[in-house]
């Protein structure tokens, strides 16, 4: 099991809370997978497209068209510069495939071992926040889950620092965790939760800690985490609605302008050569 369900069931079984403790890791992993299936689902078709496309030119650059350069070679015909590329990639490819494969197999095996490390995964988890189309998904999908289970613990008497600390394994983060942990050692020191997380900008957007001092002020904080899990929960579903409806056009124009110039560049050489003949 994942470390932060041990961590809400530990919780659940200190408040006795553990009936609404399960409802909410239910629920929780069917958002979850909805999200996900729903941004897969949607990306079938174009993903196909990209694999079908990187097969024909795995077939044409280092195989047909090292059989084609004696052609244009003896003919003596100016090609245009696209043909050239491709012409000297096929060669490089067809002498040097296997020193190209174990180049990129041993870059493959390094990012990944890379990534598994401590200072791999805040690398990468980092790049999910800052990066300006992938933050427009993971920002609002972390709030949402931040908030229901701040709403859920704090709803089930854990201190919110305890509860923040438990929201840290479960947010799937390691700079998030990192965060929360400091967060909650700034609560125990007195200092205001909204005004804690002021200090993270990049992590939580500013309607976040607008809110919580709201929810502070009034003693509604409980209600505030509420509001703010079905708003982001909401932002994230229709911002990947969007980006999908979005991508799904834009790569396939991608992958109709590269096959175009991969062919053009057989083509345009078989033209000129026979303007030549006649």
């Amino acid at each position: 099991f994942p470390e932060f369900y041990v961590e809400m069931v530990r919780a659940a079984e200190i408040t006795g809370n553990l009936n609404e403790i399960a409802g909410f890791l239910a629920d929780y992993t069917e958002k979850e997978s909805v999200l996900v299936g729903k941004a897969i689902s949607a990306m079938i078709y174009p993903i196909i497209l990209v694999l079908l496309f990187i097969v024909v030119a795995f077939i044409m650059v280092p195989f047909v068209f090292p059989q084609i350069k004696p052609i244009f070679t003896e003919s003596g015909v100016d090609l245009p510069i696209l043909t050239k590329i491709l012409l000297n990639t096929g060669d490089f490819l067809t002498t040097w495939w296997f020193a190209v494969a174990i180049v990129a197999g041993s870059f493959a095996a390094i990012f990944f071992e890379y990534i598994r490390t401590e200072e791999g995964r805040a690398l990468f988890d980092d790049a999910k926040v800052k990066l300006p189309l992938v933050n427009k998904i993971y920002l609002p999908m972390v709030i949402s889950r931040f908030s229901s289970a701040a709403q859920l613990l704090i709803h089930g008497g854990i201190p919110i620092a305890q509860a923040l600390e438990i929201i840290g394994h479960m947010v799937g983060n390691v700079l998030y965790r990192d965060i929360m942990h400091e967060v909650a050692e700034d609560l125990r020191q007195g200092e205001l939760l909204s005004k804690s997380i002021t200090k993270y900008p990049d992590y939580f957007p500013p309607l976040v800690p607008h809110m919580v001092a709201v929810g502070e002020t009034t003693g509604r904080i409980e209600q505030i985490f509420g509001r703010l899990a079905t708003f982001y929960g909401r932002e994230a579903d229709d911002t990947i609605g969007r980006i999908v409806e979005l991508v799904q056009p834009l790569l396939l124009i991608c992958i109709g302008v590269a096959v175009a110039l991969l062919f053009a560049a057989i083509l345009m050489p078989i033209f000129k050569l026979t303007q030549s003949i006649q």
